[in-house]
């Protein structure tokens, strides 16, 4: 296990070296000069010459590639031209809010997509197969700004059953102050005992949660369903039939385990495929996360910030990765040995 786990550090390592070359690569295409955007359009020549040296632009490529490693290492992501704070001030508060959103996507979409994957590989050709595979289908076809326009158009506006955009209610900053620990409101109000803010950001949360669980969920379904299949033919499979078990418990006992190795993978996948479709869908709702921030940073051509985007996703895409290849080891130990 410690070899394995040495050898996907390895290649984690190696990815987000990759990641950080091609970050500042980009940086470094984007049409405009950091220099003027910092300063301003009026800056007289002795600013811009003050901001060229204090991002480092007069220096040879190499340079800036090493000094921008380091920085990184310390913990400098840069200062962001638009709000002229550190990058990674900003996405400390941004980032919660996303991980908020796509975690209880992400949980929904596995508390559905696995029982509806088990479903239709118990009754596969029939019925319930059918139905949940037209289902997932429709479920990753639809692209998730018009889900997110049309979810909110029926049970926001037309319903009135949830409310149309934002985290929680505004007025609670005002009537039930929150005392942040983790930047996650729900977990901070669930910390504090806030249930005000704590009950008004669970029913803001439903519809973009559900919007983004789409396409994770119908995946997650397609991938069990696939798995299940495949393990109910196998040796261990028709033991379990030999000895006397139902084809259900065959499916849950003896093929789920082994089915889950894929789906796995697969979460991890989704779930930064979620993180950046996210971004979509907190602009319909207004919700506070990377999607607004990196939306600003684009509009306002901030590199520093943009780089920082696009390198936290990058960074939370590569944990996720680990993190299941470590899980993927528990579960089964032929992983292992590959």
């Amino acid at each position: 296990m410690l070899r394995y786990l040495a050898r996907r550090l390895g290649q984690a390592l190696l990815v987000v070296a990759g990641v950080v070359v091609l970050t500042f690569a980009v940086m470094r295409v984007v049409p405009g000069d950091p220099a003027v955007a910092f300063a301003g359009p009026k800056a007289t020549p002795e600013q811009l010459a003050e901001a060229r040296e204090r991002f480092g632009l007069d220096d040879s490529l190499p340079a800036q590639l090493l000094a921008y490693v380091r920085d990184l290492v310390t913990g400098d992501w840069g200062i962001s031209l638009r709000t002229r704070q550190p990058v990674r001030d900003d996405l400390a508060l941004a980032f919660p809010a996303s991980l908020e959103l796509v975690g209880a996507a992400l949980l929904l979409a596995i508390a559905v997509g696995i029982p509806l994957g088990v479903l239709a590989a118990r009754y596969k050709t029939k019925f319930p197969d059918f139905g949940v595979r037209i289902g997932s289908m429709l479920a990753v076809s639809v692209p998730v700004f018009w889900l997110a326009l049309a979810v909110q158009t029926l049970f926001a506006g037309a319903l009135g059953w949830f409310p149309v955009a934002g985290e929680y209610d505004a007025e609670l900053d005002t009537t039930s102050p929150l005392t942040l620990w983790t930047n996650i409101t729900a977990v901070d109000a669930l910390i504090t005992g806030n249930w005000p803010i704590l009950t008004s950001t669970l029913h803001h949360l439903v519809l973009p949660a559900l919007v983004v669980a789409a396409y994770p969920a119908g995946v997650i379904a397609q991938m069990t369903r696939a798995a299940l299949i495949e393990e109910a033919g196998q040796d261990h499979a028709r033991m379990g039939r030999a000895l006397g078990f139902g084809e259900t418990s065959v499916l849950t006992r003896f093929a789920l385990r082994p089915a889950l190795n894929p789906v796995l993978s697969l979460i991890a996948l989704v779930f930064a495929y979620a993180l950046v479709n996210g971004f979509l869908v907190e602009a319909v709702f207004n919700w506070p996360g990377l999607g607004r921030y990196a939306a600003e940073s684009i509009r306002s051509l901030d590199t520093p910030a943009i780089a920082g985007v696009t390198l936290l996703v990058a960074l939370v895409y590569v944990l996720a990765n680990l993190v299941v290849d470590l899980l993927q080891g528990l579960v089964d130990p032929r992983v292992r040995a590959r």
